[in-house]
């Protein structure tokens, strides 16, 4: 396996891992390489530095001649970018102003379709064949782009 540093043509940058180098340039010629952020199909490998394991009875690499000041590491818990940032402001919202109904989600959102129960945002989880099946019956349904946070009351 092989991990290559990629960017597209709107100059998005991520990483993807590749069975070989071989295998990338097969994947990117059939267009199955696409921009993680984007989807566009433009991708090249970006300059990376390669991560080479010294040999077992190599010398050790001198120490550095002065300490070199890095920037401090970003905070896993703020937003890196703005897809980030408006992820986080859309869970919130979704968070904030519907009810969290579990596992309970197919059961309540068939309940509301039919007027069994009152209409009212909600979300929650529910298993794809149990989701599809809620669609083919006509009632809206969209997957969010996050996980639920589980609530144990």
């Amino acid at each position: 396996m092989i991990q290559f540093t990629l960017k597209c043509d709107k100059d998005h940058r991520f990483d993807s891992w590749f069975q070989s180098g071989a295998a990338f340039d097969k994947l990117k010629a059939a267009g199955m390489v696409t921009c993680s952020i984007c989807g566009s199909a433009q991708v090249e490998k970006a300059i990376m530095a390669p991560r080479v394991r010294p040999a077992r009875m190599a010398a050790p690499a001198p120490p550095p001649e002065a300490p070199v000041d890095l920037p401090a590491p970003a905070s896993l818990s703020e937003p890196q970018n703005a897809a980030e940032e408006a992820l986080g402001k859309l869970r919130r919202n979704i968070e904030e102003n519907s009810e969290y109904v579990g596992d309970k989600f197919t059961q309540e959102a068939r309940a509301m379709h039919e007027g069994d129960s009152p209409e009212r945002a909600i979300y929650g989880e529910a298993k794809l064949d149990d989701a599809k099946q809620l669609i083919e019956d006509g009632i809206p349904v969209l997957p969010l782009p996050f996980m639920p946070g589980r609530k144990t009351n």
